[in-house]
């Protein structure tokens, strides 16, 4: 392919945009086409602008990270993603991977891996921050926890006891007692607060 790789930016810091932009420079194999403040415009200018690679924001107003990446590859299943974070979770990371994504890089990372990163996924390659990497091999072996799973875990985090979980959710308390077990099991948890340090180390569920 001949000409510079066309790149889109989407966050809602324009700081953080101006700074993508002033990493370019001096990279004439890269370019800036368009910078989105949102996830409606990022899937707007990504059908516009058709850039090769998009830089993607997981936190933004409107429509997030997530939303847009499964809303632009369900137009265009050859899109070439890029996400770039502050959020190092391993349940973020697998999301986004699982949604399409290309590239999962840290935005503490962005200053010496961002170049690269564009070059080895305009490429072909899949490029994953070395940080998340390490998490998703850790975990790579885990269980994942059903739906049912993280809403219990979610409704011990409000601190709701087993017959206050089976009622709030339509189900015996003796099936809440399994869900917690299959919990610990699967996050090799020694009790319901280690469960959720984990759960929200991890990504899971949020306070």
């Amino acid at each position: 392919m001949t000409g510079p790789i066309r790149v889109l930016t989407a966050d809602d810091h324009p700081l953080i945009r101006e700074g993508l932009s002033a990493l370019f420079v001096g990279n004439d194999d890269i370019v800036i086409v368009g910078e989105a403040a949102d996830g409606v415009e990022a899937v707007e200018l990504f059908g516009t602008l058709r850039p090769d690679i998009l830089l993607l924001d997981l936190q933004m107003p409107r429509m997030n990270g997530i939303e847009a990446l499964i809303e632009i590859r369900s137009r265009d299943p050859h899109a070439r993603i890029v996400v770039l974070t502050t959020y190092d979770t391993e349940h973020l990371a697998s999301q986004a991977l699982a949604a399409g994504a290309k590239g999962y890089l840290l935005k503490s990372s962005v200053r010496r891996e961002l170049i690269n990163t564009i070059r080895a996924v305009h490429s072909g390659r899949n490029h994953v921050d070395p940080t998340v990497a390490a998490t998703l091999d850790i975990h790579a072996i885990d269980d994942t926890l059903t739906k049912r799973e993280v809403a219990v875990l979610a409704l011990i985090a409000e601190g709701l006891s087993n017959r206050s979980i089976g009622d709030r959710l339509s189900i015996t308390e003796e099936t809440v007692k399994g869900h917690v077990k299959n919990i610990l099991l699967k996050l090799r948890a020694n009790g319901r607060a280690h469960a959720l340090a984990i759960g929200i180390k991890r990504g899971i569920i949020e306070l």
